[in-house]
């Protein structure tokens, strides 16, 4: 389910936030836990989160033989599939985590999750 601007959503698992510099061990800029249970409202839905070049490639190829296999030779047919059968895994992948989306959430705390993964968060 893609979340919508103006709902209600609960953080659903514990968000850890926080990066050392790189190169300096006693440069930690910080670091900010999240529990999971925090609520806040959704501001803005940034839209999907861009495929990987797997997908994109295998629907390439899977239109491309769906459109000029009949038309091909025997043997670039046999290796067009053999292609797009390598890339089945990771197209069955995409399919089954469905479709992800960044959102902008206002915690009720007063933060601001910004770039957020959908799937962190649970609609009220």
């Amino acid at each position: 389910m893609t979340l919508e601007a103006g709902w209600r959503v609960r953080l659903a698992e514990d968000l850890g936030i926080g990066e050392a510099l790189a190169g300096e061990p006693a440069g930690v800029v910080g670091f900010l836990s999240l529990a999971a249970g925090i609520e806040g409202t959704v501001e803005r839905v940034d839209g999907e989160l861009p495929e990987s070049h797997e997908v994109r490639e295998y629907q390439r190829l899977k239109a491309l033989l769906d459109d000029y296999g009949h038309t091909m030779p025997a043997a670039s047919r046999q290796r067009l599939e053999t292609e797009i059968a390598a890339l089945e895994p990771q197209w069955a992948a995409h399919r089954e985590a469905g479709e992800r989306v960044t959102v902008r959430v206002r915690l009720d705390n007063g933060l601001v999750l910004d770039g957020a993964h959908q799937d962190i968060l649970t609609p009220l």
